[in-house]
């Protein structure tokens, strides 16, 4: 880039010494840093799509010859398999496509279940929620502080 020795580096801080002074030398001596950070961050990234691009480019040529190539691949079968089927169909009158197995059945169309999975009914029978305490009905509020407050025991004094 620039051919700078140390004789040129030390002459250019000397000038920057006595122009700018010693007080404000670090200040900006900081900041020349930083603007050579961004500089050099920026070429970073410049290269790298750079490379990038010509990396996209060897792909779609890649991408092109491949398609050639299962072009040619495809002719190739197709005029291999109108041959054969030209020689089959001479010799014993009969073409290809009659001797071929018929296609399957195209597999069943999905059919919505129409459940409504809030519409749930318990099995459980009644007498058996009861015994093992399971909840039928919703408690308000007042009720379930009435169930949960300590029974108090009245003492005679």
């Amino acid at each position: 880039m620039f051919d700078l020795g140390i004789e040129k580096l030390a002459l250019i801080g000397v000038v920057a010494l006595i122009v700018i002074g010693p007080e404000k030398l670090p200040r900006v001596a900081r900041t020349v840093g930083t603007l050579l950070g961004k500089a050099q961050r920026y070429v970073n990234d410049v290269k790298s799509e750079v490379n990038r691009s010509m990396e996209l480019d060897e792909l779609r040529k890649m991408k092109t010859t491949v398609e050639d190539a299962a072009r040619d691949v495809e002719h190739s079968i197709h005029t291999g398999a109108s041959d054969f089927e030209k020689q089959f169909s001479g010799s014993s009158g009969e073409t290809l496509s009659a001797l071929a197995e018929p296609e399957p059945p195209p597999p069943p169309e999905y059919r919505h279940p129409r459940k409504n999975w809030r519409l749930k009914q318990g099995a459980t029978p009644q007498w058996y929620k009861s015994r093992n305490g399971v909840r039928t009905k919703a408690l308000s509020g007042a009720a379930r502080v009435a169930r949960f407050r300590p029974h108090t025991i009245n003492k005679i004094t």
